[in-house]
């Protein structure tokens, strides 16, 4: 036996055994998982196709672009020599256009919002002004104080005159006011700078007039009860002037102030009753707006107490007043309203706002204050003016007793879009450089007018 064929022949037969082995070991796929297979396969090769086409794609596209960017350089090119503008100019440009348009409607946006606000505010406004002054009802009727003295007959001016005028130099020493004794039959003339003073003097000469004793001693005795009734008499009317606006006691000296004012004119106006005018009209808009009425009357009666001793120590009434209510010890809101209602000092309280309303409400209705023809002239000028200096106004005209200035514009200097702008800008500047009663209206008329008002 060739033990080497039966070692080969063993070999093989273990090989196939094993082969033999696997196959019947072999996991049994079921068709359906096959198929499955097979499916997934051809997705697979169906999404690199897709990615094939996709690259392909994406590829035409950029050199699309390419195309398309060195195409439009060329355009630009074209059109900047054409243009004769370069691409910075031109984009330059294009900005400014944006800008003009941009700022047209803005102002056209700022007209519609300012008229809104400003309609509602002034319908507000005119309702809480109107009902305050419906509830006040006072004279309209300015009134003037006396400065002469009516004679019985002519021959009493000599009796007036005295002895080489002995008597009239002893009445002005002892009034500080002048007698003018002139040919105006039947009248003498009583001139003096405070008005106190000049009624007592009127009171006196009509005391002596009426005795008929005129000489000096006589002359001094009447001038003093001349002085002490009227003294009484300005305490009373201080008295009746608090007790009128409900506000309480005063300082003995703020009550004489008060009956002073009786006799202190301001255009023609009665200062007292000016008093108790913005008294009122204060008290009946706070009450409109939930504040305290009676401090609102005690700020409106003593805004002008300055006004009675004005002309006795330097500096605007509104501070004199304010220095003589801290001294007499008014409080703080109330000395802050009678400084600032003509805004000579910052308004520290809604108070003080009132006093400032009232008592331009007061000055500036119809009859209210009497002006002269020069101041009139005077300040229509001024406003006219103002309105003058601004560029791209043609023309300024001031209607309505000067409660209105209508500006003409050039029409190729102020565009539509300005004409608000500039409007404001007069108005801004009448409020700053002018002292006037109540409001001034500033209309600029081109091809549209645009209104707004100085307050």
């Amino acid at each position: 036996m060739d033990w080497v064929s039966v070692g080969v022949g063993a070999a093989a037969g273990a090989t196939a055994a094993a082969a033999a082995l696997r196959w019947l070991l072999r996991p049994v796929v079921p068709a359906a998982d096959a198929a499955k297979e097979r499916e997934l396969e051809r997705r697979e090769a169906d999404l690199a196709a897709a990615r094939d086409r996709l690259a392909r794609a994406t590829a035409d596209a950029e050199a699309a672009r390419r195309e398309a960017d060195a195409a439009g350089a060329e355009a630009r090119a074209r059109l900047a020599e054409a243009a004769g503008f370069s691409p910075a100019e031109a984009k330059a440009k294009a900005l400014e256009v944006l800008d003009r348009e941009l700022a047209a409607e803005h102002a056209r946006r700022v007209a519609a919002h300012v008229e809104a606000v400003r309609t509602d505010a002034e319908a507000r406004a005119r309702a809480l002004v109107a009902t305050a002054i419906q509830r006040v009802a006072v004279s309209h009727a300015a009134e003037r104080t006396v400065t002469s003295v009516p004679l019985p007959d002519d021959g009493m001016k000599g009796r007036v005159i005295g002895r080489e005028g002995r008597n009239a130099r002893a009445f002005e020493h002892a009034t500080g006011c002048d007698v003018v004794v002139d040919d105006t039959p039947g009248l003498v003339t009583i001139s003096g700078f405070d008005p106190v003073r000049r009624e007592v003097a009127r009171r006196a000469m009509s005391a002596l007039v009426a005795d008929g004793r005129i000489h000096p001693v006589r002359i001094e005795e009447a001038v003093a009860e001349a002085r002490r009734a009227l003294e009484e008499e300005l305490v009373e009317a201080g008295r009746k002037a608090l007790a009128a606006a409900d506000v309480g006691d005063a300082h003995p000296r703020v009550v004489g102030l008060l009956g002073r004012l009786q006799y202190r004119t301001s255009y023609g106006q009665n200062v007292l009753q000016h008093a108790l005018e913005v008294a009122h009209l204060c008290g009946a808009m706070a009450s409109e707006l939930g504040l305290d009425p009676r401090i609102a009357r005690r700020a409106g009666l003593l805004h002008d107490l300055g006004k009675a001793v004005d002309h006795e120590v330097e500096g605007g009434h509104a501070a004199v007043g304010a220095d003589v209510a801290r001294k007499c010890g008014e409080s703080p809101v109330i000395v802050n309203a009678i400084a600032s209602h003509h805004e000579d000092v910052p308004q520290e309280s809604p108070y003080a706002v009132l006093a400032q309303v009232g008592d331009a409400v007061s000055a500036a209705r119809p009859g209210a204050r009497a002006d002269t023809a020069d101041r009139y002239l005077k300040r229509l000028g001024d406003l006219e003016r103002v309105a003058t200096a601004f560029p791209g106004v043609v023309d300024a005209y001031a209607v309505s007793a000067g409660r209105e200035v209508r500006v003409i514009v050039d029409a190729r200097t102020v565009a539509d879009a300005a004409a608000l702008v500039l409007a404001r800008d007069i108005a801004k500047a009448v409020e700053g450089q002018l002292t006037y009663p109540g409001e001034i209206k500033v209309t600029v008329v081109r091809e549209t007018r645009a209104v707004s008002f100085a307050r």
